[in-house]
């Protein structure tokens, strides 16, 4: 009988809490120490800016600051000028200009903060004059800062200083390793050095007219195309490869030629090289909308 009794309280006991809810188990002091420690490197990069999203908030703080463009008095671009290159969009893609696209990972610090090369680019849809998006046409040449661009003269497209840091646009043959991600043509980005890959010229709107234009000051405001000059490949901005950025939705950029079936250069390669407007706030092409059909009268309406 004793034994039924002490088996039927063994069974009771075996179905009772022996210790209290808030007695630790485990690796707890390990699991205390690791949280501790996850805590304490959290405040110290949000201390010293490195978490994620601070360096997202300065990043975009500083490449989207504003850019004061260059205003033309002649209606020419000039040596020297500060502008924005606009593709007017197409059938499947909206207006957008050409953009440095960094993120953060190509962020430093040292020896002040800023981008560094190489870095990519995209046609980002937001048509605003800032350091994501003014280049500096500058000469390669020798040719005076203030002098008159040309049809067909060699020149270079620089980004501002500063947080751009002073990049090229820059392209060369399209490879099996070196190709624009999503459509694998011929790549563009930015680089440190201006070397002949980053040499472009400026060709005229019209194939008819190219002849009698060439070695002719350059108009502001009008569409052109942008060539380059190792792989003759003009600028291109394609509205079926879309990138998803930093910045959103945007468009990838590539050099290559696109002819329609009269060999004339196609939407994807009109670009505007902007400058601001003289009479008020904002952008030439802005105020004053410029259509292919009147491409030609801007042209003459600035002889030398």
């Amino acid at each position: 009988m004793l034994s039924n009794l002490a088996s039927s309280i063994k069974t009771r006991m075996a179905h009772v809490k022996k210790y209290r809810a808030n007695v630790k188990t485990g690796n707890w002091n390990e699991d205390l120490r690791l949280e501790e420690d996850a805590i304490k490197e959290y405040l110290e990069k949000k201390e010293r800016g490195e978490l994620a999203a601070q360096k997202v908030d300065f990043l975009k703080q500083n490449i989207l600051s504003p850019v004061k463009l260059s205003v033309t008095t002649d209606g020419r671009l000039h040596f020297g000028d500060v502008v924005m290159l606009v593709n007017t969009g197409g059938e499947n893609r909206e207006c957008s200009t050409v953009s440095i696209n960094a993120d953060t990972a190509s962020l430093t610090k040292i020896p002040s903060p800023g981008i560094q090369a190489p870095c990519g680019i995209s046609a980002g849809r937001d048509i605003q004059p800032c350091t994501r998006t003014a280049f500096i046409i500058t000469s390669v040449d020798g040719s005076p800062e203030g002098s008159n661009l040309l049809f067909d003269q060699s020149f270079a497209l620089k980004t501002t200083s500063g947080f751009a840091r002073g990049v090229y646009l820059t392209s060369d043959l399209q490879s099996f390793q070196k190709c624009a991600k999503k459509s694998r043509l011929q790549e563009v980005n930015l680089v440190d050095d201006c070397s002949f890959l980053s040499w472009w010229k400026i060709v005229h709107f019209d194939p008819q007219e190219r002849l009698e234009n060439e070695g002719q000051p350059v108009p502001a405001n009008v569409k052109v195309l942008v060539v380059h000059c190792k792989t003759n490949q003009a600028l291109a901005v394609l509205g079926d490869h879309v990138l998803w950025t930093a910045y959103g939705k945007e468009y990838e950029v590539t050099a290559h030629t696109f002819l329609d079936s009269h060999r004339a250069e196609q939407d994807n390669n009109h670009w505007i090289l902007c400058t601001s407007d003289p009479a008020g706030v904002g952008l030439v092409f802005l105020n004053h909308p410029v259509s292919v059909t009147n491409n030609k009268e801007l042209t003459q309406a600035n002889p030398e």
